[in-house]
This record gives structure tokens, C-alpha cells and sequence, in this order.
């Protein structure tokens, strides 16, 4: 099954979970960016629960701006304050220090675009995954695709638990004991705590594939 999804900063296990559909994947890049989305907001988990990074951008000219053209804002220093807490929350994960240098590099220079920083890190995430389908920009904008459309699907207003496709099983996460088991986190997130398990967890986490 081909997929269209939007455009988002280190998102949610639940987002990357359609990428395992077996089909292709297309990344929106013709629709107008929108506030308040996974666009320029990923949830990690640190020692006090749920933490949502922002990406702050560039003041718009109009209500209307393709989400291609948006560009970032180094207002805040907010380079270093992700890192830092990424830093936090999973420095003594199992597996930070193995893809430390992977996701540095993102926060240590500029980058303009939003699209395209947040394309390099979800491409990056696919490969440090193993996922195949690895996803691609549109062409153009198509308000009624011919394909299973997902813009709007994943959003942080959105429970995960009205996607009759998404069950996510539990994983180790470093602070498990304090908060219990906290589902659909940033990618990140699994990465980081599983490693190489990421794809299984993945995998398991697709009604689908439970059906057997």
C-alpha cells in the first residue's frame, strides 16, 4: 500500500509504523505549513514525563506558506537546547552512545529549510532502522491523492488510539519505573532505548502484521 504522510520533525512511532506497509511512501511538500503539528514538534520522554521540542520558525509574510518554503529560526538558541535535552532524557540509554554522532551533527550547524531538515532526519532514522520503504517528496499538490492519505492523520491533537491500523506493544525505556510504559514517543525514542530491536518493535506495533 503506497502512503502520504506530512512533513514532520522527529516523529512518532506511530508515523514510521506506515512506512512498513510494503508499499512506497511519499513526504508531502506542497501543502501550507500549519502550527501546532508534528511539522516542527516531536515528544521525547525524560525524567519528568513527556517533553515536546519545538523548532521555531521564520515569521511568515501570509496565512498561507508552502510547507517547502518555511524556513527555521535560530531565535532561543534552540540547536543547543534540543540537544541538550535529547542529551538528557537518553544519555544512559542502551544505545545513545551508539547513534550519538549519527543525530549530533543536525543540531551543530544551520540548516534553512524546515522540509528538508526534517526529510535528512527521517531518511536518517529509516536507514538506522533498516526500513525500505524509504520515502520521497511529492511532486505537486493533490487534494484527493490515489493513494492512502495520512496528512492529517498523525497529529498531536489526535489520540493514536483512533488509528484502527496502530497497536503499539511495549518496549524497555530507561524511566519505565517512574512513568510506566509511555507510548508513541518520538522515534527517538525507541531508537535509542532498543537499537537494533527498533524495526521489530515496529513491526509488532501494526495491527496487520498482529493479525498474522
Amino acid at each position: 500500500m503506497d502512503v502520504l504522510l506530512s512533513s514532520a520533525y522527529l516523529p512518532p512511532i506511530q508515523y514510521f509504523s506506515k512506512l512498513l506497509c510494503g508499499g512506497r511512501a511519499f513526504i508531502e511538500a506542497h501543502d501550507n505549513y500549519t502550527k501546532q503539528t508534528y511539522r516542527n514538534r516531536c515528544v521525547i520522554l525524560d525524567a519528568n514525563g513527556p517533553l515536546a521540542l519545538t523548532v521555531p520558525t521564520e515569521k511568515l509574510d501570509t496565512d498561507k506558506c508552502p510547507m517547502r518554503d518555511v524556513r527555521i529560526s535560530e531565535h532561543g538558541n534552540w540547536r543547543h537546547r534540543h540537544w541538550n535535552a535529547l542529551e538528557a532524557a537518553y544519555r544512559h540509554t542502551p544505545f545513545f552512545l551508539y547513534y550519538e554522532d549519527d543525530f549530533r551533527p543536525f543540531y551543530e550547524r544551520r540548516r534553512e529549510f524546515l522540509y528538508d531538515f526534517n526529510m535528512e532526519l527521517t531518511l536518517l532514522a529509516c536507514d538506522l532502522i533498516g526500513i525500505g520503504a524509504v520515502p520521497a517528496p511529492t511532486e505537486s499538490y493533490e487534494a484527493r491523492p490515489a493513494l492512502c492519505d495520512l496528512r492529517e492523520s498523525i497529529h498531536p491533537k489526535r489520540p493514536w488510539q483512533d488509528d484502527a491500523d496502530f497497536s503499539p506493544v511495549t518496549y524497555y525505556q530507561v524511566f519505565k519505573e517512574k512513568h510506566g510504559f509511555v507510548p508513541n514517543m518520538s522515534i527517538v525514542d525507541l531508537l535509542f532505548n532498543m537499537g537494533p530491536e527498533s524495526i521489530l518493535v515496529l513491526r509488532d506495533s501494526t495491527v496487520p502484521k498482529n493479525r498474522g
